[in-house]
């Protein structure tokens, strides 16, 4: 139990870590939101492929694969749209509309129950996520595109419940990976930075990061129960705030705080909800 609560600390530190290379590759190297969403699926796959090639191509065959692939290459490439301007807690913060989007498609298209409490906890957290945001009221438009972000990743966890008997998760992940390459491969090559040793490193380190967070959390819950390990997840906007606090500087301001603080509650308080 412990082994897998500390792999799931470091999986969730890798998300905002692979993020933070794309935000310093759009930042300091002037690259496009699309090149490095697509780099990071294209070298994600690679990295994956070993692992996950066997039994996926009759997965190719099957329309509901290219949607998912289809939702989270349009995730990716909003969150890094999102960070080329905006500091890393609050692109988190914002994106993590994810889990409310996906409760509300799972209701409607998967016909899951409703609980009246954890339906309520969801509320609250959409109420932080508000507080982030602050829409009309003195919040940055870039955060737009982190909820954009969020809507398109509770699409994609939907649609991954909606898979889930579909294949083997290391075919998933290679397919989501390399069907994302696939779509986004032509606007990818077009925005294709001049290659120096830091943006080839900056590159590579966000989709290794992206790429370990996936395969850490393979790991942790083939050790622990999803209900114990979800919490957890909520440790990316922490690592996320130290890790822009590390290198930018950058320090959430007060509604902020609040927001987050509202958000990991809620989220945190909805998972200990029986199911």
């Amino acid at each position: 139990m412990w082994q897998a609560i500390l792999i799931m600390f470091i999986a969730m530190s890798s998300v905002p870590a692979g993020d933070l290379c794309g935000k310093l590759l759009t930042g300091t190297q002037g690259a496009d939101p699309v090149f490095v969403a697509w780099s990071r699926f294209a070298i994600g796959a690679v990295l994956t492929l070993p692992f996950g090639l066997r039994g996926s191509a009759r997965l190719l065959r099957d329309w509901r694969i290219w949607l998912r692939a289809g939702l989270i290459a349009a995730g990716v490439l909003s969150i890094q749209t999102a960070l080329r301007t905006e500091p890393l807690a609050d692109v988190f913060a914002a994106f993590f509309i994810g889990p409310i989007v996906s409760y509300v498609l799972a209701v409607i298209f998967l016909h899951e129950p409703v609980q009246l409490r954890r339906a309520l906890l969801m509320l609250v957290g959409f109420c932080g996520v508000l507080l982030v945001v602050r829409p009309g009221f003195g919040g940055s438009g870039g955060l737009i595109w982190a909820v954009i972000a969020g809507c398109f990743y509770g699409a994609f966890l939907t649609a991954s419940r909606w898979l889930s008997g579909a294949g083997h998760p290391r075919q998933m992940i290679f397919t989501q990976l390399a069907l994302s390459a696939v779509i986004l491969l032509l606007p990818g090559l077009a925005h294709l930075p001049p290659i120096t040793p830091a943006t080839a490193a900056l590159t590579f380190g966000s989709a290794a990061f992206s790429a370990a967070a996936n395969l850490l959390l393979f790991i942790a819950y083939a050790r622990a129960a999803a209900t114990v390990l979800a919490p957890f997840v909520y440790f990316q906007l922490l690592s996320a705030t130290a890790l822009g606090w590390a290198v930018f500087g950058d320090l959430p301001d007060l509604l902020t705080w609040a927001g987050l603080v509202v958000i990991i509650g809620a989220g945190l308080a909805s998972a200990l909800v029986r199911r």
